[in-house]
């Protein structure tokens, strides 16, 4: 301690600021939290971005079956109905998946 009581008057400033700090980052956290429209639109981006990765990830193994029946039906062999039931239950998986998107932002 110093003379006259500065040193805790310093001390307490420094305590206040540092308060202060916390007490901003505290509320700028809360207010993130209580903005509900940014977090649906957030969560909708991130559904929109998954069904995305599955429709590339569905698209490429139809293809790369395609391809393979392709070359079975060049050989002889007969080809069947896979990669359209694949295309179909891909297309049918989307659907669902933008289905219930919409159905939260309502």
């Amino acid at each position: 301690m110093t003379r006259n009581g500065t040193g805790d008057t310093e001390a307490l400033r420094a305590e206040i600021q540092r308060t202060r700090v916390e007490l901003g980052e505290t509320m700028e956290a809360l207010a993130a939290k209580a903005d509900v429209k940014k977090r649906l639109k957030s969560s909708a981006d991130q559904a929109r971005e998954r069904v995305r990765d599955q429709a590339a990830m569905t698209v490429a193994r139809v293809r790369a079956q395609t391809g393979l029946r392709r070359e079975m039906s060049a050989d002889g062999a007969r080809g069947g109905p896979a990669p359209f039931v694949a295309l179909a239950a891909g297309a049918v998986v989307a659907a669902v998946i933008l289905a219930i998107i919409q159905g939260r932002r309502r």
